[in-house]
């Protein structure tokens, strides 16, 4: 029996997450449902599909920011989710850091190509 489980975060910018997404090789899906057990459903405002598992979403809260939405019980199985939030939040953290420094300095010029690849594991 599964459900679909809320997670804390400290994300609050939906655009540097749909980037920080793309950077690891996922395809943002944005204003999705995610499904759980019986009649329970969770519209997020992203979403996106592991590789061979489960969604995993986004909602926004109260106060602003961003929770994590997932069937706990499914990712355990397809996926490592702790691994995939920390690459994630670390690059959502220099995506956001790199947009300040440009906002402050609008003179200067950053190459997103020199970014390297990330791609999403599922193997445990």
């Amino acid at each position: 029996m599964s459900h679909l489980s809320i997670l804390p975060t400290v994300l609050r910018d939906a655009d540097i997450l749909k980037l920080a997404l793309t950077d690891l090789g996922l395809t943002p899906l944005p204003a999705h449902t995610l499904h759980g057990f019986g009649d329970q459903t969770v519209p997020v405002v992203l979403a996106v599909q592991l590789p061979g598992g489960p969604c995993i979403g986004w909602r926004r809260c109260s106060d602003g920011h961003l929770e994590v939405v997932a069937d706990l019980a499914r990712l355990a199985v397809h996926s490592r989710l702790e691994r995939l939030l920390s690459d994630l939040g670390r690059r959502y953290a220099l995506r956001e850091a790199m947009g300040r420094a440009l906002s402050d300095l609008p003179e200067a010029r950053v190459d997103w190509g020199e970014l390297p690849a990330t791609p999403v594991s599922t193997s445990p």
